[in-house]
């Protein structure tokens, strides 16, 4: 099965934490590359928590940042200066304004992260598939992205589902959707399509559905064609995520049927 998640937490109809998660280390690239803190290195992640209230973000309540850096003599008085640093130009302009005094901050908390890249963990293709998707926040069908074209349903069904989801809270028909897309080898028309609204829904949930049956051809060859999978598009997303992405015209982040899907359902 492939799934399909969005909410209209963010701009992006992303989950906040994922989206701050995909930021932060997107903002730790930048201020390498920039020269802003030259001594980084190129290996790093993050992890946001977010707290929530009455199924709203709140605030965020803990930020991990692991990032390599060059060796040091000094030790103590280097990690004393990488936290101000990473808290500054790191941490602060991009979650800043969710956080308060009683926000945890890990930077490094592991220790010395000096040895990075494949020559410190390797085997990473397939194993970071939440950070490819909705961080965890979504369920996920266990299938990879890395490796696979487009014909491999473990990669364009999500693609599809996401698509779906995300149109549906663009028109909003709900605000909160989790799509299922279930196939069978050799069969091209899915054989289960579920739509999840988690009590969001504006909209009867069969209506939804059969919105989405009406709408959107989700049989592997049509998902190709309609979301043009066949462009050397993929490598721009090894970083950062599939999903959300302002950054670039990725075909299933568009929500060219959200106002098509609205005016079918009489919102």
């Amino acid at each position: 099965m492939m799934v399909g998640f969005a909410c209209n937490e963010t701009e992006e109809l992303m989950p906040l934490t994922v989206d701050l998660s995909h930021r932060l280390v997107e903002q730790l690239s930048k201020v390498r590359k920039d020269g802003v803190l030259p001594y980084l290195g190129p290996d790093g992640k993050s992890q946001v928590t977010v707290e929530y209230r009455h199924g709203r973000p709140h605030r965020v309540d803990a930020v991990v940042i692991s990032t390599q850096h060059e060796d040091q003599n000094d030790r103590e008085a280097f990690t004393k200066q990488l936290r101000k640093d990473i808290r500054q130009h790191v941490i602060d302009p991009i979650a800043g304004e969710y956080m308060d005094d009683d926000t945890k901050i890990y930077v490094n908390p592991s220790g010395w992260f000096v040895v990075g890249g494949p020559q410190g963990d390797t085997g990473l293709t397939g194993r970071k598939i939440l950070v490819d998707t909705y961080g965890g926040i979504a369920r996920h069908g266990g299938g990879a992205f890395s490796g696979k074209d487009p014909t491999k349903v473990d990669r364009s069904g999500a693609y599809a589902a996401r698509y779906v989801a995300k149109n549906l809270v663009a028109a909003g028909l709900a605000d909160r959707v989790e799509v299922i897309v279930s196939y069978a080898i050799g069969v091209a028309e899915p054989i289960s399509v579920s739509v999840e609204t988690f009590d969001t829904n504006h909209l009867d949930n069969d209506r939804i559905e059969d919105l989405v049956r009406e709408n959107f051809d989700l049989r592997p060859g049509a998902i190709i064609e309609d979301l043009s999978l066949r462009q050397p598009i993929y490598r721009q997303t090894a970083a950062y995520g599939h999903f959300g992405r302002s950054d670039m015209d990725l075909p299933w982040e568009r929500t060219d049927k959200a106002e098509m899907l609205r005016k079918k359902a009489g919102l």
